[in-house]
């Protein structure tokens, strides 16, 4: 029987090695890290630049040689020569970079590179033959895929014999541990002929000055087309810290149609035109890049340095193999006064959220957005959802004590120039039915001016108290708004008039219209309900109101320029019709003056300078009353609707919206107390809205609170990069903080997912259990067996045998299976690691449905939502 016994214990040692054969994931995750190690100091694909990927397809991969810059705006360039004499194509652009280093990169191709070396300094030249721009990278943008059928055609007879790689290095901060760089972009060939051969367009900005301080600066190209037709099919803006937006058009007989638009501060990627666009002979390219100079001391120039400014906009077109046109550029303004005509979208900057910011140089502030690499450019995506999608929602912040203050009913809100928030209430006046008649006279004068300081002063972050005043002055105040200056503009609907108010002046410094007397004309109004000053021109708008239905515009000194608007007609309401123009916000870098039409239930935008009609915003949603609106620069616009009528489902909300295209991205509802009639909403450029609330006598503060999903890998400190075709992974552990959630914690949590990519651990686990389960129902047999033959003294023989095995298996002090010692005791294994996958007591195993991708990234844990208080 001991040699039975024997037996079945090779048996089950020969069984265990055979199950410790499938440790590919740990084993993987091991030799990946000493691999990290050993390749540290070298640069990836650099001793086999050129990967087989089949019969007619290969991967070229093109990399600096290890440099390490020695100082800031740095531009180095190396060349690689296509290892093919034959025709090739490009149909793949992956790039192998990171903007912790890189600030961006440009790949050309010519036939005679500027230097031999391994690299240069690009001042010396690129090549000195003619060179085209075949890729352009910045900003962590995601790879470039090409249509089927399209290429870049490389080699042959024609086209470029070699590849050179210029890369900008920003701030070299980075390099203070004198690392080596390796920054690249590997390429995808193929010998295919490809029927479309792919060319580049460079539209660029060579003359533009952004004057310091100055808010908006239009930077605009334009040239004629005059070669055979050309199809767009992707586009890459690029500007520095300065750029807002940068768009690009066709114009053809006058109509603008949009090639593309996008924010530069978002990744630089070549993204997809969303709707196809032709360029025929006597077309004109146009594009504009719009500046600010808001920051900046000193002018800035176009140049090639981090504190220049650049304005490019790169189109990527194809053409029939025939007539194909490799590079075009221009760098020109044909006709400046075709700009007068640009779409206004052109001139919209688009809202960056928060974690989409990208902060160039290796300042890291920013939180790079999770990208899927598989997308190509096949799948366009709509600017607005990239840049607009709801990372961040509008949330009350319940701490702030704001929504406690003892007010009259609340008319009006706006923002001094030190971002304190202001009020204007009605102190112990109250508006209902008695207060007029049938004319619009007032019938409260016997109760006087209100006796309390109706515009308060408040602290926004405590709702402190700061100032007050406004006492005996107003009886039903209504609309306010705040001039550049700091100057109060009110409205008084029992009095019909606007007054200025410096702040610490105890008279008014303007008054338009005539105390006590309603009326329509140029010296009258009738119950005006809100006013705003254009900080350009210092002109005064006034929706007067609700026995009116118009605008009413004056001069800075108060004298009389015009007036537009009429009252509703029956049926549907026409565009300039209005009842109740009810609240004004301007929005200046467009010109225009956006209108709260309140029984209308629409907002109305007009050119502020002539009165013209311009756009409608209405949605089912605002039901049939909309009482306020507020813009704020970035294209943000907010509104408050009214309570719905009986019948109607729309509830009281407010609502915040893309002003370029009208769509709503989010609505939002006080917790504390409830909207009754919220009557006036005001934002900051922060997206901390305030509203007040006629009936409850309330206001709220509402703060934007970023949405925790979809973090970066590289928030957590861990970077991946993967090479298609030979799968090398990097990975660099940084020793940055990682969340909230416990270290050990989170290291555990992804040992297990990055040393899964084959089998599955709890396959492993299966595995290594399956002979334990084994061996006991042999050993239950043989007590089987031996009780019958030995009788009790089979009780100590057997535990003797199958204890010197089990007690290999147990942890020490322990009941329970611990594969960490287990593995420990074998020295070809590293204990690193495993005592955290021990089945004691885990609750990290990863799914066993998680399955894996090339081109996934792993997110870290979210850190806790923040605190919205203020």
């Amino acid at each position: 029987m001991a040699g039975l016994i024997n037996n079945l214990l090779i048996l089950l040692l020969v069984f265990q090695n055979t199950c410790l054969g499938f440790k590919n994931p740990l084993s993987v995750f091991k030799r990946y890290k000493d691999t990290t190690r050993s390749l540290s100091s070298e640069c990836l694909g650099n001793n086999r630049p050129v990967i087989s990927l089949g019969l007619t397809d290969f991967a070229l991969d093109i990399r600096m040689p290890g440099v390490t810059p020695k100082q800031s705006d740095t531009y180095l360039c190396m060349s690689l020569r296509l290892p093919v004499d034959e025709e090739a194509y490009v149909v793949d652009f992956r790039p192998q970079a990171s903007m912790d280093t890189v600030h961006h990169m440009l790949l050309f191709g010519c036939n005679v590179p500027s230097s031999t070396e391994n690299y240069w300094d690009c001042d010396e030249g690129i090549c000195t033959d003619k060179s085209n721009i075949l890729y352009a990278w910045a900003r962590n943008a995601p790879p470039t895929r090409l249509p089927k059928g399209v290429g870049f055609k490389v080699g042959g007879e024609t086209g470029s014999k070699y590849f050179v790689l210029q890369v900008h290095y920003g701030d070299v901060s980075a390099f203070r541990d004198k690392h080596k760089d390796c920054s690249g972009v590997t390429l995808h060939l193929t010998h295919q002929r490809q029927p479309l051969i792919a060319g580049m367009y460079l539209m660029m900005s060579v003359n533009t000055v952004i004057p310091p301080g100055e808010k908006v600066v239009d930077a605009d190209i334009a040239c004629h087309y005059q070669k055979y037709p050309m199809h767009l099919f992707a586009y890459r803006v690029h500007t520095h810290r300065l750029g807002k937006v940068v768009s690009g058009y066709r114009v053809r007989n006058g109509q603008w149609t949009l090639i593309g638009r996008q924010s530069p501060q978002l990744p630089q990627a070549f993204y997809p035109v969303e709707h196809p666009v032709h360029i025929s002979f006597g077309d004109t390219l146009a594009a504009r890049c719009v500046f600010t100079g808001e920051g900046r001391t000193t002018e800035t120039h176009i140049g090639g340095t981090a504190s220049d400014e650049m304005c490019n906009f790169y189109i990527m077109y194809y053409m029939e193999a025939k007539h194909a046109v490799s590079y075009m550029t221009c760098t020109q303004n044909i006709n400046p006064d075709m700009f007068r005509s640009i779409p206004q979208e052109a001139n919209i900057p688009i809202p960056v959220k928060s974690d989409m910011i990208m902060m160039t140089h290796g300042h890291h502030h920013e939180e790079t957005k999770k990208t899927d690499d598989s997308s190509s450019l096949k799948q366009p995506k709509r600017e607005e959802e990239e840049v607009l999608d709801q990372d961040f929602h509008i949330e009350e912040a319940v701490d702030w004590p704001g929504v406690n203050l003892k007010l009259g009913q609340v008319s009006g809100l706006a923002l001094d120039p030190k971002n304190n928030l202001v009020i204007f209430h009605r102190g112990d006046h109250v508006w209902d039915r008695n207060s007029f008649d049938s004319s619009f006279v007032y019938q409260q004068r016997g109760l006087g001016p209100i006796e309390q300081n109706t515009i308060l002063v408040i602290d926004p972050s405590n709702a402190e108290v700061l100032d007050s005043t406004g006492k005996n002055l107003f009886y039903l105040p209504h609309g306010l708004s705040i001039d550049k200056d700091g100057n109060y503009w009110v409205t008084d609907v029992a009095l019909h008039q606007v007054f200025k108010l410096g702040v610490h002046d105890k008279e008014p410094l303007l008054i338009l219209g005539r105390s006590l007397q309603p009326g329509s004309d140029k010296n009258h109004f009738c119950q005006p309900t809100d006013v705003a000053v254009d900080p350009v021109t210092g002109n005064i708008y006034v929706s007067d109101g609700y026995c009116n239905s118009r605008i009413v515009v004056f001069s800075p000194n108060g004298m009389f320029i015009m007036q537009w608007g009429e009252e509703t007609s029956v049926g549907k309401a026409k565009p300039g019709q209005f009842r109740i123009p009810h609240s004004l916000t301007l929005v200046p870098e467009f010109g225009q003056l956006c209108v709260a039409d309140r029984e209308n239930g629409r907002i109305q935008c007009f050119r502020s300078e002539t009165g013209e009609f311009t756009r409608e915003i209405k949605h089912k949603l605002f039901g049939r009353e909309l009482f306020a609106v507020s813009y704020i620069p970035g294209g943000l616009l907010f509104a408050v609707n009214g309570m719905p009528y009986p019948g109607d489902i729309e509830p009281v909300q407010g609502f915040m919206m893309n002003f370029s295209t009208g769509e709503i991205m989010d609505t939002f509802i006080p917790v504390r107390k409830s909207f009754e009639m919220p009557h006036d909403v005001v934002a900051s450029e922060d997206k901390t809205v305030y509203v007040g609330d006629v009936h409850a006598k309330t206001v709220w503060k509402f703060t934007s609170t970023e949405k925790m999903e979809h973090r970066s890998v590289k928030k957590a400190g861990i970077e991946v990069q993967e090479i298609k075709a030979e799968t090398v992974i990097e990975a660099k552990l940084k020793n940055k903080p990682v969340s909230t959630e416990s270290p050990k914690k989170w290291e555990k949590h992804h040992m297990v997912e990055q040393a899964s990519p084959g089998i599955s651990f709890v396959l492993i686990t299966t595995l290594l259990i399956i002979p334990i389960v084994v061996l006991l129902a042999i050993a239950v047999f043989i007590r089987w067996r031996k009780t019958r033959v030995y009788g009790a003294d089979a009780d100590h023989k057997l535990e003797s045998s199958s204890g010197r095995i089990l007690g290999r298996l147990q942890g020490k002090g322990s009941g329970g299976l611990n594969l960490g010692n287990f593995f420990a005791s074998h020295k070809s294994y590293s204990r690193k690691g495993f005592d955290r996958l021990s089945t004691e007591g885990s609750d990290q195993e990863k799914d066993e449905d998680d399955g894996t991708d090339s081109e996934e990234e792993y997110s870290a844990p979210p850190p806790p939502p923040v605190s919205s208080s203020s």
